[in-house]
């Protein structure tokens, strides 16, 4: 669906280069690293192997898996969600058409919106690839909110932990790293292991106390700890 790489656009040539480990890909999902194994030997996708460190993702496979997550935790069920996945990957020769099409789901059905295909001739109608690919009329039905997408093309931001997240996974942006506002998150902490208070992080990176709080917190640092009084919200 990509096709050729535009020019003044090389970031796209990471978008299938494997960069995510398997462990990595379910700490951002927020699933378990077998689920993540589970979900790339299906059908014809790669196999992956939690006992192979070097296993890892593109971009790609991690949205798709990120997308998987966010079904399931909509209440998808499993069967409707591989249905859905081989229909579009057979029907429209899509590699990863979880990270290529956008998505709507009422928690128990997907539909993605018929002018994704068809152009404007297809505008107010909903495809059902989970039902190989039925049509039905459009209505107010719920997208996954957490992921941002190209006027025509690809998930191109990924807000982790929510739309209200100011962690976020842009393959434009330090390299497809979890970044606060192009900060990865284990820049700060970093910062924050080398003993320096948040406030002091927040000051020299530009951002809000309340952010660098979060991503030390999506890093794993529980919160608070002694350097609290400094903290600015």
């Amino acid at each position: 669906m990509l096709g050729s790489i535009p020019r003044g656009e090389p970031w796209r040539r990471r978008l299938y280069v494997p960069n995510y480990q398997v462990g990595e890909a379910a700490r951002y999902a927020e699933i378990s690293p077998q689920t993540v194994v589970d979900w790339h030997k299906a059908g014809d996708r790669k196999t992956l192997s939690t006992r192979e460190k070097r296993a890892s993702l593109s971009y790609m496979q991690l949205i798709e898996v990120a997308v998987v997550a966010a079904f399931r935790n909509s209440g998808v069920p499993l069967k409707r969600v591989k249905a859905a996945r081989e229909y579009l990957a057979k029907q429209f020769q899509s590699e990863f058409p979880f990270a290529e099409y956008s998505f709507k789901t009422d928690g128990k059905r997907l539909f993605i919106d018929y002018e994704q295909i068809e152009g404007a001739k297809g505008r107010g109608k909903l495809l059902r690839p989970d039902e190989g690919g039925q049509l039905a009329w459009d209505a107010i039905i719920g997208r996954l909110s957490e992921f941002d997408y190209e006027r025509k093309g690809i998930v191109i931001r990924w807000h982790l932990r929510g739309q209200d997240s100011p962690i976020i996974i842009d393959p434009r942006v330090a390299f497809g790293a979890p970044a606060v506002k192009g900060t990865p998150t284990w820049v700060l902490r970093g910062r924050w292991d080398a003993g320096e208070r948040v406030d002091e992080i927040a000051d020299d990176f530009g951002l809000r106390s309340a952010e660098i709080i979060r991503a030390l917190q999506f890093e794993g640092v529980e919160m608070p700890d002694t350097r609290k009084a400094s903290w600015k919200h």
